[in-house]
C-alpha cells in the first residue's frame, strides 16, 4: 500500500520572501527597465504657477528639436476621452459635491504648480525634455489660495467660478446629545491642531509603459500598461471606460514597485495621456517621473485642519466632543480624494468611550497639488486630534494625562463595541496596553511626571478620579499638542 507524505503544516509557520532574493540581487524589473522596439518617450510640460489662465500655447520652436515625433496640447487629446479622469467614491456620504470636469491636460486654466498642460513625444528622453522646456505657454497669472481656512471665506478667489465657492463638499454627522453634554460639562475646552501636507516620496517615482497593437486589420487593438502603481484591477477598469476600449482589450500589469504608501492609488492623468500617445503613435510610449514632477505633482497626503471642543467632567471623563475638519483637497479631485478625511470621522472616538460626538467635514479647493491616500489615509489624523484633545483635558484640568486616558478607555466588558459612527470593535484591553507603557517607558522617572499625580499600573478598567490641580501649579508639566503653541 503506497504511503501519502502528510501535508505541511502551514498555519503559524514562517513562510521565506519569494521577492527577496531578486530585490537584494538587483535583479528585479520596475516599470523604467522595461525597454520595447520602436518605443517612443513622453514629456510633460507642467505649470509653474499655482492659478493661472492659459491664453495660448506655442510648440513652434519645440517642433524643431531632433528627435521629436509629436506635441500634444487639450484640444488634441481632451476630445479622446469619454469623460473626466475618474475619482471614485460615493455621493451619498457626502453633500454639497462638485464635480469638476477634469481632462488629462489643463484646458483654459491650471490650479496648481505641476498641473499638466502639454505632452511631448520624442525617440528619446532626453529629447523629449529638451522640447518640453521649449514649449512657450502664455500665462496670465491669477492669485492663489493656499490656505485651505481661507479658501471657505467669502470673497477667496475661486478656483471654480461656476461654483461660486472654494466648497468642494461636505459632511456632516451627529450621535447622542451632544449639546445637553456640553451644557452640563465642568470644563469646555479647545483647540485646533493642523496635519500638514506630506509627500509621500516613494524610491520609485511614478512610471508607465503603453503599448497598443492590433493582431490584423480590423482588429480593435489591445492596450497594454506596464505601470508603477497599487491598483493595477482599478487602473484597468477605469482606463477602460476613460478610453471607450472594452476592458477585455486593456491589460495593466504592475512589475515590482518601489514605494507607494498610498500615493500610488490613482488613475493618473500622465497613464492616460501615455496611453492614448501609444494608441495614435501606434508606438509603445514611455513615460517616466523625474523627481521634482514626484513633488509637484504625484498626490500629496494629510493637508488637515482639525478644529475640536470637548466637554469635560472635574476627574476628567470626555462626555461630549465637537470636531469640525477642513480637508484641503488641492485643485482637484484624485482618485479617493474625499474619501480621507471622512476617515476620520469614522475613527471617532478610537479607543475612548464618547457617546456624544458631533462630525462637520469641509473640503475645501486649493490652488495646490491634489490630495490622496497616504498611509493609514485620514485616520492618523483621528488619532491625532484625539490624543491631543486629551493632553489638552489633562493640561486644562491639572491632571495626568495617563490617567485622563486610563478614565476615558473603553472598558473591556462593552466590547463588541459599536462605535456612535458604526465602526465595530471586536475586542480590546487599551489598560493593559497602557500600563505595559508606562512601565518601559519609565513614565515615573520623567522629569515632567513628578508633578503629576501618581498613576496607578496594573488597574484593570475605568479608575476614580484622580486629585486635580490646576494646571499653574505643575512647573513641570509638558505643554500638550494644539496648545497655543501650535493653534494659530
Amino acid at each position: 500500500m503506497a504511503m501519502t507524505a502528510p501535508l505541511p503544516k502551514l498555519m503559524g509557520q514562517p513562510v521565506k520572501r519569494r521577492e527577496d532574493p531578486r530585490l537584494i540581487t538587483g535583479s528585479s524589473q520596475y516599470v523604467d527597465d522595461i525597454s520595447l522596439p520602436g518605443m517612443l518617450h513622453l514629456s510633460i510640460v507642467r505649470s509653474p504657477y499655482g492659478h493661472a489662465k492659459v491664453n495660448g500655447i506655442d510648440t513652434a520652436e519645440a517642433l524643431k528639436v531632433p528627435g521629436v515625433v509629436a506635441i500634444v496640447t487639450a484640444k488634441d487629446v481632451n476630445d479622446l476621452v469619454t469623460g473626466p479622469l475618474p475619482y471614485e467614491f460615493g455621493f451619498e456620504p457626502f453633500q454639497n459635491v462638485k464635480n469638476m470636469e477634469r481632462r488629462p491636460l489643463a484646458t483654459d486654466k491650471v490650479r496648481y504648480v505641476g498641473d499638466p498642460v502639454a505632452a511631448v513625444i520624442a525617440e528619446s528622453r532626453y529629447a523629449a525634455r529638451d522640447a518640453a522646456a521649449a514649449v512657450e505657454v502664455d500665462y496670465d497669472p491669477l492669485p492663489a489660495i493656499v490656505d485651505p481656512e481661507k479658501a471657505l471665506e467669502d470673497g477667496a478667489t475661486l478656483l471654480y467660478e461656476e461654483f461660486g465657492t472654494n466648497l468642494g463638499h461636505t459632511q456632516s454627522l451627529s450621535h447622542g446629545d451632544v449639546d445637553g453634554a456640553f451644557a452640563s460639562a465642568d470644563k469646555v475646552i479647545s483647540l485646533k491642531v493642523v496635519n500638514q501636507r506630506v509627500l509621500p516620496v516613494a524610491m520609485e517615482t511614478r512610471g508607465c509603459l503603453a503599448d497598443w497593437r492590433a493582431a490584423r486589420p480590423g482588429d480593435p487593438g489591445e492596450l497594454t500598461l506596464w505601470t508603477s502603481t497599487q491598483i493595477p484591477h482599478a487602473v484597468k477598469t477605469k482606463l477602460s471606460v476613460l478610453l471607450g476600449i472594452e476592458e477585455n482589450k486593456v491589460r495593466v500589469i504592475a512589475p515590482e514597485v518601489g514605494g507607494g504608501f498610498g500615493n500610488k492609488v490613482d488613475v493618473s492623468p500622465e497613464e492616460a495621456l501615455t496611453s492614448i500617445a501609444a494608441m495614435k503613435l501606434g508606438r509603445p510610449v514611455k513615460w517616466s517621473e523625474t523627481r521634482s514632477e514626484n513633488f509637484q505633482a504625484a498626490m500629496h497626503g494629510r493637508g488637515q485642519v482639525d478644529i475640536i471642543e470637548a466637554a469635560a467632567t472635574s476627574d476628567g471623563r470626555i462626555t461630549g466632543l465637537k470636531v469640525t475638519v477642513i480637508a484641503d483637497i488641492g485643485g482637484y479631485y484624485q482618485y479617493l480624494s474625499p474619501l480621507m478625511a471622512m476617515l476620520t470621522g469614522l475613527m471617532l472616538p478610537g479607543p475612548y468611550d464618547i457617546e456624544n460626538i458631533s462630525f462637520e467635514l469641509k473640503g475645501a479647493l486649493t490652488n495646490k497639488t491634489p490630495v490622496g491616500a497616504y498611509r493609514g489615509a485620514g485616520r492618523p489624523e483621528a488619532t491625532y486630534l484625539l490624543e491631543c484633545t486629551i493632553d489638552k483635558v489633562a493640561h486644562e484640568l491639572g491632571l495626568d494625562p495617563a490617567e485622563v486616558r486610563r478614565v476615558n478607555f473603553i472598558p473591556p466588558d462593552k466590547f463588541p463595541y459599536k462605535t456612535p459612527f458604526g465602526a465595530n470593535y471586536d475586542t480590546g484591553e487599551y489598560v493593559k496596553a497602557l500600563d505595559k507603557a508606562l512601565e518601559v517607558s519609565g513614565y515615573q522617572q520623567l522629569p515632567s511626571s513628578r508633578s503629576r499625580p501618581a498613576t496607578r499600573a496594573g488597574s484593570s478598567g475605568s479608575a476614580s478620579a484622580p486629585t486635580s490641580r490646576s494646571a499653574a501649579s505643575a512647573p513641570g508639566r509638558a505643554r500638550p499638542c494644539g496648545s497655543s503653541r501650535r493653534a494659530r
